[in-house]
């Protein structure tokens, strides 16, 4: 990918769409970029609806709904698709991860079902994985992706009530405490989302 250049359409931009109704998301996100002087609005509050998401892969969801706000909108568009896999699963529950809480959203059914088929597995491999893929996409058709990962292990019981999703199950590799244990600034620093950020701002701000 080319880097930056003063008419990039995603660095020149005041203010990016967050591809997402996921507050959880959004805030994370916002705070990712807000040290670059950038204003994130979910695609919520400017009346945005979420695709149905069609894809089989973390990038080609999060390219179909960066591709949507940005036409919708006017503006660039920065979507995230994320999910977590189970080794011992087969990489379960992967781009599903969020289908799995239902209707309306209850990640505690998710992270329920989560150790019911890893009891059923017959598999004493907890490890697993969050994947993240960012995608920025322009007005005028320019996209660009970037993908993140973090390894870890799945715990039981669900360990703290801060983060979001499946984070009070997930214990990062070398750490002692769950995502949902952590403050948001530790989890930012090397969270999924955070690995493919870094990429995206090597590339969009050359920092």
């Amino acid at each position: 990918m080319d880097g930056p250049t003063l008419t990039d359409p995603f660095s020149t931009a005041p203010r990016w769409v967050i591809a997402s109704h996921n507050e959880g998301k959004i805030k994370e996100i916002g705070d990712l970029i807000a040290p670059y002087g950038l204003a994130a609005e979910g695609a919520a509050a400017i009346g945005l609806e979420e695709p149905e998401e069609t894809e089989t892969s973390f990038t080609g969801n999060a390219l179909l709904k960066a591709r949507a706000a940005a036409k919708a909108s006017g503006r660039p568009a920065l979507a995230d698709d994320s999910g977590l896999e189970v080794a011992a699963l087969d990489g379960a529950p992967g781009v599903y991860s969020a289908r799995w809480a239902g209707e309306p959203r209850d990640f505690r059914r998710a992270m329920e079902r989560v150790e019911a088929e890893l009891a059923a597995s017959g598999s004493d491999d907890r490890s697993a994985r969050f994947v993240c893929a960012l995608a920025l996409a322009a007005p005028d058709g320019e996209e660009r992706v970037y993908e993140g990962t973090v390894e870890g292990e799945l715990v039981w019981p669900p360990r703290g009530d801060r983060g979001f999703g499946y984070d009070p199950i997930f214990q990062p590799r070398g750490e002692a405490i769950t995502f949902g244990e952590m403050e948001p600034a530790a989890k930012h620093a090397m969270s999924h989302r955070a690995d493919a950020f870094r990429k995206l701002v090597k590339d969009v701000f050359g920092a």
